[in-house]
């Protein structure tokens, strides 16, 4: 297959992302193991940005993807509200306290204002925090997006290309894929997702630990249908989200359920989980389930994602970790990949990102 500057393994929408970020500055390749890129976690997402989803480490990348994603239009409008009850307060209080200087634009509402944003609402749902800059996002359209400039700038994209063996000898990696082909690359980067581990450990480089997790949404018709306006609700316990797509309902029990690196199914019991838990919510009558899909969201053990070249193979680049949020901060972690891949200075974009926070050095002493 020939001789590369960088090979990228994984082509969902991290590894099309930092591809299309490197752009023509490398002869690039991405090899992704299945039939199409964005199979596993990107094609599977819940596709919304929301200020403060995955705690305050992860509100940098956000907020710095912003601008970007609504600039190109892959954001559309809906709002979101952290919903709770009498019981909650100690949980507002912390939710204030955590982003109260993160940047984030949110308040606090009740009565009046939150029924008319949820209509149908169970009365102990008497509070909630609310995020007016939250919207949908176009996963498919952003995916394409980055597919799109990295095969613009020359990238050469290899589907059913499963990496199988990897060697890094004379400074440059031999990699052997599934199929008996073979090709040599001076970097490689790990954009594996919930196969991030497994790839370091077939490179001989350590583990850090990334563990996927299940995650489960069903798409239920229900009565009344929501409206298409309804803000995404989201438990400020972590229990439960919903927003409306198309006159249905998506539905997660916020499910995260430790799982193998696979082509996760769901289970019966999650999404049975889920509905008992709308139905204490709301009062909409749930006329059956449509559909129900599960994917695999990946976490480093501090939660963060991990950005940065091994510290003890240069020639090993983490690119993985990226738990739930990988969609919603894909341009800023993208746009900061790609320059300590290449050595560059910070951007407008990523001034405000600590590239220490993410680095895999973290986790090791050499």
């Amino acid at each position: 297959m020939g001789h590369f500057d960088i090979a990228i393994v994984g082509a969902g929408m991290a590894g099309a992302s930092i591809a299309a970020e490197i752009g023509n500055a490398a002869h690039t390749v991405i090899l992704e193991a299945e039939d199409m890129p964005g199979y596993h976690s990107t094609g599977r997402s819940a596709a919304f940005w929301e200020e403060c989803y995955g705690g305050p480490e992860i509100v940098p990348l956000t907020l710095a993807s912003g601008p970007y994603l609504r600039e190109h239009g892959f954001l559309k409008d809906r709002g979101a509200l952290y919903l709770a009850r009498a019981g909650d307060e100690a949980k507002i209080a912390s939710f204030f306290a955590s982003f109260a200087d993160s940047g984030a634009e949110f308040e606090r509402i009740d009565g009046e204002k939150l029924d008319r944003l949820v209509p149908g609402l169970s009365p102990e749902w008497d509070r909630a925090i609310w995020q007016q800059r939250c919207a949908d996002i176009d996963v498919a359209g952003l995916h394409a997006h980055y597919l799109k400039r990295a095969k613009a700038a020359g990238a050469s994209l290899h589907c059913r290309a499963r990496v199988a063996s990897l060697a890094f000898e004379g400074g440059r990696w031999e990699i052997g894929l599934g199929d008996g082909r073979s090709l040599l690359a001076a970097l490689l980067v790990n954009a594996a997702g919930a196969w991030a581990d497994h790839i370091a450990a077939l490179a001989g480089v350590s583990p850090l630990g990334i563990t996927p997790y299940r995650r489960t949404v069903a798409q239920l018709r229900v009565d009344p249908p929501p409206p298409d306006e309804l803000p995404l609700c989201l438990d400020i316990a972590g229990s439960f989200y919903f927003k409306p797509e198309s006159g249905r309902l998506w539905l997660s029990p916020h499910d995260e359920t430790p799982s193998p690196p696979a082509d996760v199914a769901p289970e019966e019991l999650d999404v049975a989980i889920a509905i008992d838990r709308l139905q204490q919510v709301t009062d909409w009558r749930v006329l059956g389930v449509e559909r129900k899909w599960a994917g695999l969201r990946s976490f480093a053990p501090d939660r963060r994602p991990v950005y940065g070249r091994d510290p003890a193979n240069a020639a090993f680049f983490w690119f993985a970790g990226q738990g739930g949020y990988g969609i919603q901060t894909a341009p800023a972690a993208a746009r900061l990949g790609a320059q300590l891949v290449l050595d560059r200075a910070r951007d407008s974009m990523t001034a405000t990102l600590d590239p220490q926070v993410y680095s895999p050095h973290r986790f090791r002493q050499i």
